[in-house]
């Protein structure tokens, strides 16, 4: 099976940097639909969805191997080598930016710098760290959406996305999160909400942009804070949002500060 086919890769653009997407829990490349063409006109893009969201190949998902993030970060490693032209950056939303993280970890060098869209390395609170949750929170959201997935998107769909201004965006991903495979979704689900990065972003040696909406209840503010301080050269961007996708939500400022980013580092990074 191709890497292309696995995870239905979709390739635009020509420049001199390859910025690879990869989209969050329960979504898939379309989520990117706002920013990335704007790209496409300058650079090289790659679109991806993970094995088991959007249209990727369902028969390539291996319980075993999509246990941990280390089973999607394989994948990335091995879309990028295909598909990169130029140095690499990897935008990734969520639990994506994570398995970014780990793919650069993986492979270094392979990655040149990171933007991070509502990134969280853990979502359970410790004695010094803010993850937002507690445990027997995240223990309480994964046995709801277990018991009933249907129902649990329904009801936390919208809250994710926020901006209730917006219904229409809160119902599209609840409309994504309902077409992925509910067994699939469920173990995806323990692998984003259970996972502790905080190790492998300690270990990133690259330039780091991390895009915080200033009202994210997912990835509170105080996790992108954190972040700063202990990833070696990591700047973050507040964006005026309520919400977990700001890149669907508030794609202009986004682009700006991604865009930003770019001219900053682009004449630094690694060839």
């Amino acid at each position: 099976m191709s890497v292309q086919a696995r995870n239905n890769v979709v390739v635009k653009g020509q420049g001199p940097l390859t910025l690879v997407f990869a989209h969050g829990f329960g979504c898939d490349q379309n989520m990117w639909r706002m920013v990335e063409p704007t790209f496409a006109k300058r650079y090289r893009t790659v679109l991806f969805d993970m094995v088991g969201c959007g249209k990727s190949d369902v028969g390539a998902y291996d319980i075993d191997k999509y246990s941990t993030l280390a089973g999607y970060a394989e994948d990335i490693v091995e879309i990028i080598q295909e598909f990169k032209q130029g140095p690499v950056v990897f935008i990734g939303h969520s639990v994506g930016a994570m398995a970014g993280v780990m793919a650069a970890n993986l492979s270094p060098g392979l990655i040149s710098a990171h933007a991070m869209v509502g990134p969280s390395p853990s979502y359970i609170t410790d004695e010094d760290y803010p993850g937002g949750f507690t445990r027997d929170d995240i223990d309480a959201l994964l046995s709801t959406l277990e018991s009933n997935y249907l129902g649990w998107s329904s009801a936390m769909a919208p809250r994710i996305m926020g901006n209730s201004e917006t219904p229409e965006l809160g119902a599209e991903l609840t409309n994504s999160f309902c077409q992925t495979d509910p067994n699939i979704a469920k173990r995806f689900a323990r692998v984003t909400f259970l996972t502790d990065s905080r190790e492998d972003v300690r270990q990133l040696r690259e330039p780091v942009l991390v895009i915080q909406s200033s009202d994210d209840f997912i990835a509170p503010r105080a996790v992108g804070e954190y972040l700063t301080q202990v990833i070696d050269d990591c700047r973050m961007v507040l964006v005026e949002n309520e919400g977990h996708c700001p890149h669907l939500s508030q794609p202009a400022a986004c682009i700006e500060a991604i865009q930003t980013f770019l001219d900053q580092t682009c004449g630094h990074l690694p060839a």
